[in-house]
């Protein structure tokens, strides 16, 4: 049998090899490929997601153990590809136009791709008419931006508003976050979430799109 609560416990650890060796055995031993990303993988994340809520663990943990999970979801990808799993939904996320930072945008995608759900990385500093090029490409679930400085803010505005004259808006969830976003922002612009943190990013998402 293989070992799934010890791929778990290797992703919040931040155990990349480990996570490697114990993905590869899972798979050599024929476990499903949905069994080792939820009950491992994702499950792993789950707990580096609550401790990042409660203040155990900070970004730079959480960061580690996201990358150990990648090492495990780059060998299960093809997998769940071949077998026609779908993800849990698809994001399309970036930072607001004229933002370069991207740690916390960074640290959402990870969650989110731990999580299970399908993302679409848009990096940084995205103008409205990229997300909503992105939306048409992709058909997201959810658009996510995120905004470090007050100064790109109004960015986030401005996007909404483009999407709705695309035509695209109903389409999609729209949610926020960043240092200077508020709950109060998100109303007055708009949007259909804020989260404070990437954990909590994770949950909205879910509780959008169920």
């Amino acid at each position: 049998m293989p070992d799934l609560p010890a791929l778990a416990e290797a992703v919040i650890n931040g155990n990349r090899d480990e996570v490697q060796r114990l993905t590869q055995e899972a798979v050599d031993e024929g476990t499903g490929p949905e069994a080792i990303v939820n009950e491992g993988l994702i499950s792993g994340m789950d707990v580096v997601g609550k401790k990042f809520k409660n203040n155990e663990f900070y970004v730079p943990e959480v960061l580690i153990a996201a990358r150990a999970m990648h090492a495990g979801m780059d060998i299960i990808k093809p997998l769940l590809a071949e077998s026609g799993i779908e993800p849990r939904g698809i994001v399309v996320i970036g930072t607001a136009k004229g933002d370069l930072h991207d740690i916390g945008k960074n640290l959402v995608a990870m969650m989110l791709e731990g999580g299970g759900y399908e993302v679409i990385d848009l990096e940084v500093d995205v103008a409205p008419e990229t997300f909503v090029e992105a939306i048409n490409e992709h058909s997201p679930d959810v658009v996510a931006i995120s905004a470090l400085l007050t100064t790109t803010m109004p960015a986030m505005k401005d996007t909404i508003e483009a999407l709705a004259g695309a035509g695209v808006r109903e389409q999609v969830k729209v949610i926020i976050g960043g240092a200077p976003v508020t709950q109060s922002y998100a109303d007055e612009i708009g949007a259909d979430g804020y989260a404070p943190d990437a954990a909590s990013a994770v949950d909205l998402v879910a509780s959008l799109i169920a």
